[in-house]
């Protein structure tokens, strides 16, 4: 992993490829194939995310359902909405509304984070009664609809999807682009694209929660600090870099609380505790709530992952066909999720798992390591894992910190690749921002987990 010399880190072109080989997204399912360029998140109504619920029904941004009576005699103990939020991401919008309603941040729930730089709808909770709160509730860049009690919570993970509607923009023109564009649509189409973690899971300005997390693993707390508070990166703004810097060359806490700018406001809260609390630097990371540690661990074991889809393409072994000591998941008759009932290619097994491939109910999975994985289940990615370690001298012992619960991190899977679901151009036409250039409107859905952005990426190239 990268170590704390390295600072500031500078990025040869600040392009967005540099900071995707960065954590570990390094290669394309279709290489082959040439891409269209252009640009993405030009304007944030370039990207709307429509979370998939129950029965595959994909949420309006201005559905808002007529709401029945909060009863209690009937079991209701939650309150269900529909949050539509423009340019901010889940966190920053839940935190707006604890503040509003009074409430703690606890007590609301949602089942995944959406982009930030978009326009997105998803379900949320609240534990109680808040019908009438919420429908009086205004506030900026917020919108809430479909109020409604509820018997159930929404819990992480418990929606089926996203739905994603995308204008990539600045695409030169040329005789094959709509050839070109539809050649890589095809190919999406039929096989899928890598699965990798996307950026926004890192950082897509500082892209080291990886980083960070990997610190906290090895329950090194100060270098924790270092690496979230004081490392620059080139991609970072002018004023974030001279504040960090500051604070490296002058240890002086007090003044790095006047001058550090309110949005750094995770950064500030650490040397706000530092201020009252020197040199505790266990102390610092843990004024970050407890979903921002588990992020910062999550990512951590991202970056394993996107490492191994890496090597697995690097050594032009396929990506949508099993090879020996691949592990097969037999996916979900209803939503096509992958399941527990794995198997593994190279065994009496391999013809029933051949004609599961051919009736798109099989995919290739590989674990994102954690407490409780055993390798030895995992042949192939055993060896991978292990080349990746001595490259980034990682301990085998990284899952042994008093930050892994077993029940979060005890280790899963997650399939190599991932196929969208009704794929389609929806229109290329004249761009209205960059003159003389096009802009290609798209629509599709995920399974959630998957990133939109590493679609694009595929054909932007």
């Amino acid at each position: 992993m990268l170590d704390q010399e390295t600072d500031p880190y500078i990025f040869k072109e600040n392009r967005e490829k540099e900071l995707e080989t960065f954590v570990g997204i390094e290669s394309y399912a279709t290489s082959k194939i040439k891409g269209i360029g252009g640009v993405f998140k030009t304007q944030y109504k370039d990207f709307i995310v429509k979370e998939i619920v129950e029965n595959r029904r994909i949420l309006n941004i201005n559905e808002d359902f007529t709401s029945p009576t909060f009863s209690e005699e009937l079991n209701d103990r939650f309150t269900t909405f529909n949050l539509t939020k423009v340019n901010m991401d889940t966190f920053e919008a839940v935190n707006k509304i604890s503040k509003a309603l009074k409430i703690p941040k606890k007590l609301i729930t949602y089942s995944g984070l959406k982009d930030k730089h978009s326009i997105s709808v998803q379900k949320i909770s609240i534990k109680g009664n808040y019908i009438k709160k919420l429908k009086a509730l205004k506030l900026h860049d917020i919108f809430i609809r479909n109020v409604n009690p509820s018997r159930k919570p929404i819990k992480l993970g418990s929606h089926l999807g996203n739905n994603f509607t995308i204008i990539i923009r600045n695409i030169k023109t040329s005789n094959t682009l709509r050839t070109d564009s539809q050649k890589n649509i095809n190919f999406l189409k039929n096989f899928g694209f890598p699965n990798y973690f996307g950026l926004q899971r890192f950082g897509n300005i500082r892209p080291n929660s990886h980083i960070v997390g990997y610190f906290l693993l090895n329950d090194d707390y100060e270098n924790a600090f270092n690496e979230y508070v004081l490392r620059t990166y080139s991609t970072e703004p002018e004023e974030s870099k001279k504040v960090r810097n500051n604070l490296k060359k002058t240890r002086d806490f007090k003044e790095a609380l006047k001058n550090f700018p309110l949005g750094l406001n995770y950064e500030r809260k650490m040397i706000e505790f530092l201020i009252d609390n020197p040199g505790d630097y266990r102390g610092a990371i843990y004024t970050l709530s407890a979903d921002l540690r588990r992020l910062l661990i999550s990512s951590f074991q991202s970056f394993i992952f996107n490492k191994m889809v890496s090597l697995r393409i690097k050594k032009g072994l396929p990506l949508f066909k099993p090879i020996t000591g691949d592990v097969i998941s037999i996916l979900d008759d209803f939503n096509g999720n992958i399941t527990s009932v794995k198997y593994v290619y190279g065994d009496k097994y391999d013809r029933y798992l051949e004609k599961a491939f051919e009736l798109d109910r099989a995919s290739i999975v590989i674990p994102i390591v954690g407490k409780l994985t055993n390798l030895d289940d995992f042949p192939l990615m055993n060896s991978f894992f292990t080349e990746i370690t001595k490259e980034e001298k990682i301990s085998d012992a990284i899952f042994q910190s008093e930050f892994v619960d077993e029940n979060e991190f005890k280790g899963s899977i997650r399939a190599l690749s991932v196929k969208p679901w009704d794929l389609k151009m929806i229109e290329l036409s004249e761009d209205d921002v960059f003159k003389d250039r096009k802009k290609m409107k798209i629509e599709f859905s995920l399974q959630k987990g998957s990133y939109a952005t590493m679609l694009i990426r595929e054909l932007i190239k």
